[in-house]
């Protein structure tokens, strides 16, 4: 009996891989859209249905009540861990009982070097220090800059908002303790991609009326999430369905990483959580109208939706700063450092970084944009994994190491 009963449980597992392999290919083929203009599209369609075919693995896990959705999806993040560096110092710390990794170079230095601060991306719900352990140590390397990767703590485990506290107590212990690690306190660079991009954001704008430690001296946003007011503007339009961030994709994870009830997303998505009062309020910097022409082709305003008091109520969070920085007075950003702004083309955010630098440029904060025509949204990820990588991967690091170096 028992040779029978292990051929039945393993050809009760193909069979349930092999129709989660069908399920997969039948939502990659008809959900996800990747036009033939992105990055190396073949590929990019090979790791969408690897991701889409664990998302659906994970999501039947959450409702089997094996594990939650979210635990199979940060391993998928991690990565493969690097190989040893001998051009740097590698040390894990804690910056005030935050844990950071710190990426000294080898090299001996004349003078004090810049340090640079990275949060990384992944909704505030996955990611880690190891996921983007290449891009930091190609980051020190070529930047010659100490780097800090931030380990924030994660939602669900740990609410709102302990991640962008995290973040805010390693800058503000870096700021402080810089000279021990051999970095000029006035040449402190704080970087982040998607999320972390919202936390670099956030981060800088708390500290602008700080007087007791030093000025920030720019931040670099990498396709940064900004703003939870809007989610029909042009490139939610045209993205809706692209690959790893799709629009609803974002709704629900931001749901998710506040701790709310992920059955408002439907309402979130149409618009119904903004009362007009508040649309009103903040029409002047979070517009259809203020994304350049070129960028709104098949464009269609959306029709108006009613307000729903309850959503609105249960989803205040998002009208915050911390949520949604591009939300933040003149008299804010006016006093924030240089900024370096990377959006991609196949981005649902695309257009939370357009609008940002028309913010920062309109009050007068130097910004240097760059726009990746074939790039996506988690390309960073993929850095340093050779012909595993993508060529916008590199170009969006290169840019990065180009903007730091300038200071």
């Amino acid at each position: 009996m028992e040779p029978l009963y292990a051929l039945s449980l393993t050809a009760g597992i193909l069979i349930a891989f092999l129709l989660l392999v069908l399920i997969a290919t039948y939502h990659d083929s008809f959900k996800a859209e990747i036009l033939p203009d992105a990055d190396q599209p073949a590929k990019l369609r090979v790791y969408q249905f690897i991701y889409t075919l664990v998302q659906i693995l994970a999501k039947s896990l959450e409702i089997l009540g094996i594990s939650e959705e979210h635990q199979l999806l940060r391993l998928l993040s991690e990565g493969l861990p690097a190989c040893r560096d001998s051009k740097l110092f590698i040390k894990d710390l804690h910056f005030d009982e935050v844990p950071v990794r710190i990426y000294l170079p080898r090299a001996a230095s004349a003078s004090k070097r810049r340090g640079v601060i990275f949060f990384h991306g992944g909704c505030g719900i996955f990611g880690s220090i190891r996921s983007y352990e290449r891009f930091c140590r190609h980051l020190a390397r070529e930047s010659g800059s100490v780097a800090v990767s931030v380990g924030y703590r994660l939602s669900p485990e740990h609410r709102y908002p302990a991640q962008t506290l995290d973040c805010l107590t390693a800058t503000v212990h870096f700021l402080k303790t810089a000279e021990s690690y051999g970095v000029d306190p006035d040449r402190i660079i704080v970087c982040g991609d998607s999320v972390g991009g919202t936390f670099t954001t956030t981060v800088c704008q708390e500290l602008v009326n700080r007087r007791d430690i030093p000025k920030i001296r720019a931040q670099v946003l990498i396709y940064p999430f900004l703003q939870a007011l809007n989610f029909n503007l042009p490139s939610h339009q045209k993205n809706a369905f692209t690959a790893f961030l799709s629009r609803e994709r974002e709704v629900y994870f931001i749901l998710k990483y506040l701790n709310k009830d992920c059955s408002m997303k439907e309402a979130v998505l149409a618009g119904s959580h903004v009362p007009e009062s508040i649309k009103l309020k903040y029409r002047k910097w979070i517009n259809p109208d203020l994304i350049p022409e070129r960028f709104k082709l098949g464009y269609e305003p959306p029709l108006p939706t009613p307000f729903l008091p309850h959503v609105h109520e249960e989803t205040k969070e998002l009208f915050r700063t911390r949520v949604s920085p591009l939300l933040a007075e003149d008299a804010v950003v006016c006093c924030l450092p240089d900024t370096c702004i990377i959006t991609c083309e196949h981005d649902v955010l695309r257009d939370d970084g357009l609008l940002y630098k028309k913010r920062l440029e309109d009050n007068n904060v130097r910004v240097a944009w760059h726009h990746m025509e074939k790039g996506f949204h988690c390309a960073l990820s993929f850095f340093g994994y050779g012909i595993f990588s993508f060529p916008s991967s590199s170009k969006i690091a290169n840019h990065v190491v180009h903007f730091i170096k300038a200071y």
